[in-house]
């Protein structure tokens, strides 16, 4: 008798305790910000967008776009980082993630274990060009009169310590072509100047470059990544040009802070996958020189891991001071 009260106790205790400990509400309560540490109207401002659209018409819930300029968009990511892991706060990161770790003497967040890595967004290459009246004129030729040439040849980036720095250097030393780095502060000043001819070279997205390149101001001599680009069919990749192994690109991926519930994981990586493998949203990235992206978020993850690694090293190699 007494055993059987003392069970019927418990029972009821832990039915009382279940009832008195606070439910988590149904996910999301309220609007869900998607933050990235860049200028409005820049590849991962128009990706987000992209992304808050598509995810709001899958899901029926509201999101919102919010940038947190600075720092090259490690302000927007330490914000993500310390922002509560409830599912309102999402996040648009760019391969320049992984190219922070391991340029950066010290971040405010950790690269890899502060998000919740939900899936890649787009992937798409770099392009090297130079002025169509340039005397190179192939990247065949590039090899040949660079490594002869009594001066390195000149070439711009869109700044110190991003992923068209690092991905030119590792062409420099893969190639062995005596390169002089130009930084500029964005694209948009280092085109002007190779169209004025006062550099050689520039490597940058596609989506600062291809209309010059299709309108005849600049030539593309290769792209970065493993396969030819769809938006430059006849422009062959550095690999097969001339450098075997050489491959990089860059990419947008969806996270949030770290310690996401399981069930909120699920729900947007289910959406993610549905929005990115839609016609209609496949076609806008392709308009942006991109290609839809979807993974896991394991992949995800491992991606950005063996960035770091790849980055670092060339990092090292090249002897660029960490910032």
């Amino acid at each position: 008798m007494t055993l059987e009260l003392d069970r019927r106790g418990v029972t009821l205790g832990l039915a009382a305790c279940a009832a008195a400990a606070p439910a988590r509400a149904a996910w999301p309560e309220k609007t869900i910000t998607i933050v990235h540490g860049f200028a409005a109207g820049g590849n991962a401002d128009v990706v987000a967008r992209i992304v808050a659209d598509a995810l709001a018409r899958q899901t029926g819930y509201r999101f919102i776009v919010e940038p947190r300029t600075g720092a090259g968009g490690t302000l927007g990511a330490a914000y993500l980082a310390r922002s509560a892991p409830d599912g309102h706060t999402l996040g648009i990161i760019p391969g320049g993630h992984p190219v922070a770790a391991a340029i950066y003497k010290q971040l405010p967040y950790k690269s890899i274990e502060d998000f919740t890595f939900i899936s890649m967004v787009t992937d798409f290459p770099f392009v090297l060009a130079t002025n169509s009246a340039h005397r190179i004129q192939s990247f065949a030729e590039l090899l040949e009169i660079g490594r002869k040439a009594p001066e390195p040849l000149l070439w711009a980036s869109a700044g110190n310590g991003t992923g068209q720095h690092l991905s030119g250097e590792l062409l420099g030393s893969m190639g062995k072509i005596p390169l002089r780095h130009v930084p500029y502060r964005g694209g948009s000043q280092a085109m002007l100047d190779l169209i004025a001819g006062r550099i050689d070279l520039i490597m940058d997205t596609p989506t600062v470059l291809l209309e010059q390149i299709k309108a005849g101001g600049l030539r593309a001599l290769g792209v970065t990544g493993a396969q030819r680009f769809f938006a430059l069919p006849d422009t062959p990749t550095v690999a097969e040009s001339g450098i075997p192994g050489y491959e990089t690109s860059s990419w947008t991926g969806l996270v949030g802070p770290a310690g996401l519930p399981a069930d909120i994981i699920a729900k947007l990586h289910a959406a993610a996958l549905a929005v990115l493998t839609d016609p209609a949203v496949i076609e806008r990235f392709r308009g942006l020189g991109s290609v839809a992206m979807p993974t896991t978020g394991a992949a995800f993850a491992g991606r950005v891991a063996a960035d770091i690694a790849k980055w670092t090293q060339v990092v090292e190699e090249a002897k660029i001071e960490r910032i």
